[in-house]
């Protein structure tokens, strides 16, 4: 199994990451932390302005003096930072930011019932990280679109995939991005506050229908 002790699941797509190369904290879409006793941020990613990734008040609790927050540009013009803690992204480019190096991919839907929850054009993210010898990839809010029909070539150790459904893939299509994607490990999120009590028995189907990664549930922190 790959070893995920420096990853924690913070509910829904908000994960924290502990660079033990750099000795550094990073989060993506910090939502709903409530009263969890965390470590304040070195970087913040937001991969776009839906409520449940972008959280003022989830990122009031973890930033410190010195955090960057790294988001598309429709993100960082709502937060009253200094602009040179503000990263600004978009799909498809590198960036290197206090010694850390990371990739920006698209993230959109394609369905035509979906399309104006993520269109294309509002140039959201995902985010490649290479972390503790690990290359690690959070999809965002996205269906399984044509660029990740590439990913396999980029030897991903681990893919962080939404399978809920309703704004994003359900779970039959996240295990068909999952198979092309050929991570070593697939790690869901996204759904268990969009499925209630249904979400044991799509994680279970969700495993049965990846025959290409290693599917790990995670337990969230509490």
């Amino acid at each position: 199994m790959e070893d995920l002790k420096d990853i924690k699941w913070l509910g829904h797509a908000s994960f924290s990451f502990v660079d033990t190369q750099g000795n550094r904290i990073y989060y993506v879409d910090p939502f709903d932390l409530k009263a969890k006793v965390l470590d304040k941020a070195d970087l913040i990613f937001i991969t776009h302005a839906h409520p449940d990734h972008f959280s003022q008040k989830d990122i009031d609790q973890i930033i410190k003096a010195d955090t960057i927050v790294v988001a598309p540009p429709d993100i960082l013009e709502q937060i009253n930072i200094e602009d040179n803690l503000k990263l600004s992204v978009s799909p498809n480019n590198t960036y290197s930011i206090k010694n850390f190096h990371f990739q920006t991919v698209p993230a959109y839907n394609i369905h035509p019932d979906k399309i104006k929850f993520h269109p294309k054009e509002n140039n959201w993210v995902g985010y490649i990280f290479n972390i503790n010898d690990k290359k690690i990839y959070h999809a965002g809010d996205t269906d399984f679109i044509e660029e990740m029909k590439d990913f396999s070539k980029l030897n991903l150790d681990i893919a962080m995939l939404p399978i809920g459904g309703g704004y994003t893939m359900d779970y039959k299509e996240a295990a068909e991005a999952a198979n092309s994607i050929k991570a070593k490990v697939t790690i869901p999120m996204h759904y268990k506050r969009l499925l209630a009590d249904k979400y044991k028995q799509v994680e279970q189907e969700f495993k049965n229908l990846v025959t290409h990664s290693k599917v790990e549930i995670l337990e969230e922190v509490s």
